[in-house]
């Protein structure tokens, strides 16, 4: 596009912040090459939505209450975590309904929430670079970030513009893969089983590796892929994967 955004905000999700830190410092690469000016509120924690979807609305109201004084100028909010975004976008309004001053930051700040894919896609019409080998990959979506954010319709579409990467198609490709935050904790077996499917099917599909722009789903695949290699007394990972930020920045060549 001829004009975007100078500046923007980067919410890193606590997920990223405490398990793939990696996978959030590429996304801030990625913004930066495209010249982009990036923003890291360092105040900011938890987006909420454990205690939200968990029947915990007072203590979800805490917690988004101190995001909503993070982004003060009017800069896009780039997460790079469709169900995160969802949560902001969509639920913080309803969220603070009888607050009238935070629902009124809340509704402000809605329209600014970007999906990381979503923003390369819809404000950069980003063209990724590809310097790398033909390779094979397979995405997963979150359940939120689909419903909510429609990010896999982004995420294919930045693949899509690689001209070495094939993407798979994994069977029962919109089903979830068991984490669902804390539904893998309260409902451990169900959650075991679903994951179990949702590595199946990604192996099926022939890949090379797993890619998701949701760390969350990310941890449960590969956590799960990983014990099935311990079990079986594999050494290399059967199924790797990452971020979308990162094997983006991998195929520009400006990560090894």
């Amino acid at each position: 596009m001829s004009t975007f955004p100078r500046d923007v905000y980067f919410f890193a999700t606590c997920l990223i912040d405490q398990f793939f830190p990696d996978a959030g410092m590429d996304a801030i690469s990625l913004l930066e090459q495209a010249g982009i000016r990036v923003h890291f509120p360092e105040n900011q924690t938890c987006c909420g939505q454990p205690a939200y979807t968990s029947g915990f609305p007072e203590e979800a109201r805490q917690v988004a209450a101190q995001q909503l004084d993070l982004f003060p100028e009017d800069w896009p909010v780039i997460v790079p975590s469709g169900s995160c975004a969802g949560m902001m976008q969509h639920h913080y309004p309803k969220l603070f309904a009888e607050d009238p001053l935070r629902r009124q930051q809340a509704e402000r700040l809605a329209p600014r929430i970007y999906e990381f894919t979503r923003f390369l896609i819809d404000v950069l019409d980003y063209q990724p670079q590809d310097c790398a080998e033909k390779t094979r990959v397979v995405l997963h979506t979150s359940c939120a970030a689909r419903r909510e954010m429609q990010s896999h319709l982004s995420s294919r579409k930045l693949l899509e513009r690689l001209p070495n990467v094939i993407v798979a198609q994994q069977e029962h490709e919109a089903e979830c893969c068991g984490f669902g935050g804390t539904f893998s904790l309260k409902q451990a077996e169900i959650s075991a089983a679903m994951v179990e499917d949702k590595v199946a099917a990604l192996k099926a599909s022939g890949a090379e590796r797993v890619l998701s722009a949701d760390c969350g789903c990310l941890m449960n695949i590969l956590g799960h892929a990983a014990w099935q290699d311990a079990q079986a007394g594999r050494t290399h990972p059967s199924l790797p994967g990452e971020h979308i930020a990162s094997f983006l920045l991998h195929r520009a060549g400006a990560k090894t």
